[in-house]
């Protein structure tokens, strides 16, 4: 069995080990903490027990990071839309109905599924054994742009450019109604709901649940009963532009979980058949993780987007 990867450095900031770690390594806070607790990590030459433990600058550390396991996913077969590839990293234009990775209810036919068979298993292991090279996710109803590690190298220098909010990423959406102002930043934290615990919601600033989330949003057409919105993500929560658009009153058209679709517009929809959120991943920016070179890619509307929009257009209001 290969020997685990020693990772070493020293902290430069006060902070609980997980989450300095998590910032010195680019691991996840939840990849950190399960080292942690397989005893993986030592602080000044000790095993570190607790994530909660307090560090302080200028003590060294030392992670043991184990290879990866062989992926549980099977490759398969599945096209791709690749809109860029090199030996670091790919950037897929993922279609709407694609899970991203193998789970409960969906353990074929993924994004991780498809990008096994086309990379013949050089994907990053750091993502663990379920989603290899997986850095980031889109919702499965949601449609564009994702970008996936092919070394452990690429995966922790994206990794750290996400938990630095320094990627690009903008969306395109459909929501209810006619934002006001037209242009603006919703600013409110996002966690889970109690009522729903597969659902998110905004939580009071002060909350000590959940994280902060925010979104810079611009109103690009007025449509009939609705709005074509570009949404520019300074932070990538979970559902983030559906639970900040529908928070403000404006939820996306299709979305089952967050809204309601206005009811004038409930048979444009279901003539069109579009059972969706009205959700797209357009813009995606980033700085290569081996070249540093400033990479930004783009997705056009895909074609049932442009056909609801289309429709609305000519609604008779």
């Amino acid at each position: 069995m290969a020997a685990p990867e020693i990772i070493t450095g020293s902290f430069t900031a006060p902070a609980r080990l997980d989450k300095a770690l998590a910032e010195a390594t680019g691991l996840s806070r939840a990849r950190v903490q399960a080292l942690i607790a397989a005893g993986a990590v030592e602080v000044e030459g000790r095993a570190a027990t607790s994530g909660a433990l307090k560090v302080t600058p200028g003590m060294g550390f030392a992670l043991a990071l184990p290879p990866a396991e062989p992926a549980a996913a099977q490759p398969e077969a599945i096209d791709l839309a690749i809109v860029y590839e090199d030996s670091a990293v790919i950037v897929i234009d993922k279609p709407a109905g694609m899970v991203v990775h193998p789970a409960a209810g969906n353990p074929a036919g993924t994004l991780v599924n498809a990008l096994l068979h086309h990379c013949r298993g050089q994907l990053s292991g750091i993502g663990g054994v379920a989603r290899p090279g997986i850095v980031h996710r889109i919702d499965k109803d949601t449609s564009g742009l994702i970008v996936v590690a092919k070394t452990d190298a690429a995966h922790e220098g994206l990794a750290r450019q996400f938990a630095a909010h320094s990627v690009h990423r903008r969306y395109l959406a459909v929501c209810a109604g006619h934002p006001a102002p037209p242009e603006g930043t919703i600013d409110a934290r996002i966690g889970r709901s109690d009522a729903d615990r597969k659902k998110m919601t905004v939580l009071p600033k002060n909350s000590s649940r959940g994280k902060s989330a925010i979104t810079h949003y611009k109103l690009r057409e007025r449509l009939a009963h609705a709005a074509l919105v570009e949404c520019r993500l300074e932070t990538g929560r979970t559902h983030q532009v559906r639970v900040h658009l529908a928070s403000i009153g404006h939820p996306l058209l299709g979305d089952p979980a967050y809204g309601r679709t206005p009811k004038p517009l409930r048979p444009v929809l279901e003539a069109l058949g579009f059972a969706r959120q009205a959700l797209h991943a357009a813009e995606l920016g980033f700085v290569h993780p081996a070249s540093g070179t400033a990479l930004r890619f783009a997705s056009a509307l895909p074609q049932d987007m442009r056909e609801l929009i289309d429709q609305l257009r000519h609604f008779d209001r």
